[in-house]
């Protein structure tokens, strides 16, 4: 059909139009296209350039070294070992199992280690890094490193592990590491960084945990270059990580590892304390534990082996461990007696082996009686009824207060872990303990040390110290910080009558020393090392009326967990103190027999610098002595490492 040149005019304008619109939008499109183009190629260049090298460019924490910690001779307690391991990324692995199946075929792999390991990698994001395996010989790291090829997103890797070679002589006092956990997270309001790393350790316990921000250290940073499989290309650029201070105890060694074997077999403990400067020598808790087994994480039948045992392996009986003094706290009862003018210095009270107050006995340990006591008679025999009365006329709140002065009831600052307070009774402290009122009679039992009297052995070689010093001496266990040494800080005198301090000196002498004294037993002979001291028993529980009518009448007739504990505090030499020991033996029986011998034994240890010679003991010991000193397990005094090899 023809069409009409008007239709023919219509229809080509109506082309036009769509033509015009169409081109429109074409060069609006291209134009809009070109600006975008533009835009991304000039204005936002740089915003994807960043973007592009992160798709290429990874970050990586390095971790530092930790400081190593020496003893005081400047041997290694803690140190850093070298850990081969393989690393785990799950979403560079991709399909999990599948790779964990061919690294079976190539490697022999812990079945729990690997199931902890899979179990850390799904609770954490597809892109944190996971230990799968550590501690592998070089051997097997390198025959993974050959096959990596097939085993995505496991990756060879070479860190530090934390090392006692020491074991189980330093457990309580440097303590140990472990992996973080969600709860270490969990108590961090802002966690490092480097808590992110698998695997990594942090103090758990002792000093490990009470200087973590001191031994950890700081970060360093790595740029890596990935492929497009995630696979390390090269290193960019690498900024150092700060190394951990490297810390210096005062603890001697060779002297530690003594004290631990003159206490092993004992649920024990002991602390050896310079008088002059407060350094700790020493700090033996018996029995002790391999803090090896806590650094890659203790498996529950080692734990609860420890967990379980009666003489309470874990727990720090130097510092931890809070027992009533017993007779070892009359000193401080005599003492703040004549202090305050109640009773005289040659005073003496009648002991009839008892005393009447409030309608009831207190007993004396010597049901017999010792007669007339003045207070150096007192301290030497251990009469308890002399005390009962000095402590009657004094009043409990002055004798707390002398206590304190003493460092008794106080958290000494030592930088391990479950340091703990104790316990100095008065009339307040029953208040807002208990909301009672103080019993006129409980002053009678805290006079003698027990009641609610409880102390650790650190608190009473401070005690001591202070007793033979004169001077408010406090404990320190720090002695240099990357080789730069800690000032020594002068004691304060302790404001105590200079006669009443030589008293009760003297007094501590006899009980080692004179013919009545309850530890002549165990006097030291040497001349110019004599040794002043005191005994103490802790009562744990009376014997009852049941158990007397079936014949139980001794303390050691009762099992061993419900016997007293036996005490023993001492200092030497007599005329010019240098150190100051207290011990503990958890239900030994009494302190002159339990506690006296192995605190003589360190305290000629601490003296000589070495197991002391037989001429220092009375002479009709030696042979026993001999035959003890020989079946001691002792590690030889080791020579301090060259700081070169630090790893």
């Amino acid at each position: 059909m023809t069409r009409s040149p008007k239709e023919t005019d219509a229809g080509a304008a109506l082309v036009t139009r769509r033509g015009l619109v169409l081109g429109g939008v074409q060069v609006g499109f291209m134009g809009l296209l070109g600006f975008r183009m533009r835009q991304m190629q000039v204005e936002e260049a740089d915003s994807y350039r960043l973007l592009a090298e992160e798709n290429r460019i990874n970050v990586r924490l390095i971790p530092p070294s930790r400081g190593i910690i020496y003893d005081r001779q400047g041997v290694i307690i803690a140190d850093n070992a070298q850990n081969y391991r393989l690393i785990i990324v799950r979403e560079d692995a991709g399909d999990v199992d599948a790779t964990i199946a061919k690294l079976r075929r190539i490697l022999k792999l812990d079945e729990d280690e690997l199931e902890r390991s899979l179990k850390e990698l799904y609770r954490r994001s597809p892109f944190v890094p996971v230990t799968l395996a550590d501690r592998l010989r070089w051997e097997d790291l390198a025959e993974v490193a050959v096959n990596a090829p097939v085993l995505p997103g496991i990756t060879p890797d070479v860190g530090l592990s934390r090392e006692y070679p020491l074991g189980e002589d330093f457990a309580h006092i440097v303590g140990y590491v472990g992996p973080v956990s969600d709860y270490d997270l969990s108590k961090l309001e802002n966690p490092d960084p480097l808590m992110q790393i698998p695997k990594f350790q942090i103090g758990k316990f002792g000093v490990e945990t009470r200087l973590e921000a001191n031994l950890r250290g700081k970060a360093g940073t790595k740029r890596i270059e990935v492929n497009a499989g995630g696979r390390v290309m090269r290193e960019l650029s690498r900024d150092e990580f700060t190394p951990g201070s490297d810390m210096q105890l005062t603890i001697d060694h060779g002297l530690q590892n003594y004290a631990q074997a003159r206490l092993a077999g004992e649920s024990a403990g002991a602390v050896v304390m310079d008088i002059e400067t407060g350094d700790l020598l020493a700090m033996a808790s018996t029995p002790s534990f391999d803090p090896n087994l806590f650094v890659r994480g203790i498996s529950s039948k080692d734990y609860n082996s420890l967990r379980d045992n009666p003489y309470k392996p874990l727990f720090n009986k130097a510092v931890q461990g809070l027992y009533p003094p017993g007779s070892t706290f009359k000193m401080m009862t005599g003492l703040a007696a004549m202090r305050h003018g109640v009773i005289g210095q040659q005073e003496t009270v009648w002991c009839p082996g008892y005393m009447s107050y409030g309608g009831r006995r207190f007993h004396c340990w010597k049901r017999g009686g010792h007669g007339w006591m003045d207070f150096d008679n007192a301290i030497t025999q251990s009469c308890d009824v002399y005390f009962y009365e000095a402590a009657q006329r004094l009043g409990v709140d002055k004798l707390a207060e002398t206590c304190r002065e003493f460092g008794l009831g106080h958290k000494h600052d030592v930088p391990i872990s479950a340091v703990r307070e104790g316990i100095v009774p008065d009339t307040k402290w029953k208040a807002q303990v208990r909301g009672e009122r103080w019993n006129p009679g409980e002053t009678l039992n805290t006079a003698i040390g027990q009641g609610d009297v409880l102390t650790s052995p650190l608190q009473l070689a401070v005690m001591t110290a202070r007793l033979a010093s004169g001077r408010a001496v406090e404990p320190r266990l720090i002695k240099s910080i990357d080789g730069v040494d800690l000032p020594v800080t002068e004691a304060p005198d302790m404001n105590m009558p200079a006669h009443l301090m030589t008293l009760v000196r003297k007094a501590m002498y006899n009980v080692s020393n004179g013919r009545r004294g309850t530890a002549r037993r165990s006097r030291i002979v040497a001349e110019g090392l004599e040794m002043a001291g005191k005994t103490g028993t802790s009562q744990v529980r009376n014997i009852t009326a049941a158990e007397r009518a079936r014949g139980v009448f001794r303390n050691d007739q009762l099992p061993w967990n419900r016997r007293d504990h036996g005490l023993f505090v001492c200092f030497a030499p007599y005329d010019k103190p240098k150190y100051a020991v207290a011990t503990i033996v958890e239900h030994g029986g009494g302190g002159s027999s339990a506690a006296a011998p192995p605190a003589r034994d360190i305290l000629l240890y601490a003296l000589y610098g070495d197991v002391p010679p037989l001429e220092a003991y009375p002479s009709d010991q030696r042979e026993r002595i001999r035959t003890e000193q020989e079946q001691l397990v002792l590690r030889p005094r080791l020579t301090p490492e060259p700081k070169a090899t630090r790893a």
